[in-house]
């Protein structure tokens, strides 16, 4: 997935979730300013995106019901959720992907049906994802800064390198 970069930072009791702003359209920026980072299941899911704006949004509003759905359970609803998406021809052409998280766990869903949960507090998509993980795993071992620093530096770094993500950041904090 190109054109953003999203980043989930998990430490101690901390979880921060962060993207950038820059919407892209082949090598054109379009916008500077996008928010790809939402709240929902009355405020204890963060949700982030990358992907098609209109897939990544299909794919935020059916994941909404599934939570609903199933009273909060996040795991469950990720689980449903990525039934869905692997078995449901519409589902399957959407070209996104999420990363979801409440206090306790983290998963990255993804359009070929994978539910990754992170060994180690830290999960990215997006174009600039390579970059902004590489960072949050030195600043994790190499520092003590909080789940929002961290987040923060490491987004800065991907933003130095990749071209598809900008500066203008969106941050969620659990």
């Amino acid at each position: 997935m190109r054109a953003t970069t999203v980043l989930l930072v998990r430490r101690d009791a901390e979880v921060c979730l962060i993207s950038d702003g820059q919407v892209t359209v082949n090598d054109t920026i379009i916008k500077g300013t996008a928010s790809k980072v939402k709240r929902t299941g009355k405020g204890q899911v963060l949700v982030g995106f990358a992907g098609g704006a209109a897939d990544a949004l299909a794919l935020f509003s059916r994941f909404e019901g599934k939570l609903d759905e199933h009273q909060l359970n996040l795991e469950r609803a990720v689980v449903e959720l990525a039934k869905d998406w692997r078995t449901d021809r519409a589902l399957r052409q959407l070209q996104a992907q999420m990363i979801v998280a409440d206090k306790e766990k983290s998963f990255l869903v993804s359009g070929n049906g994978d539910l990754l949960q992170p060994d180690e507090g830290l999960l990215s998509i997006g174009s600039g994802s390579n970059y902004a993980l590489a960072a949050a795993r030195a600043l994790m071992k190499h520092t003590q800064l909080s789940a929002r620093e961290v987040a923060e530096e490491a987004m800065k770094v991907a933003a130095d390198i990749c071209v598809f993500t900008n500066h203008n950041l969106t941050i969620e904090e659990l």
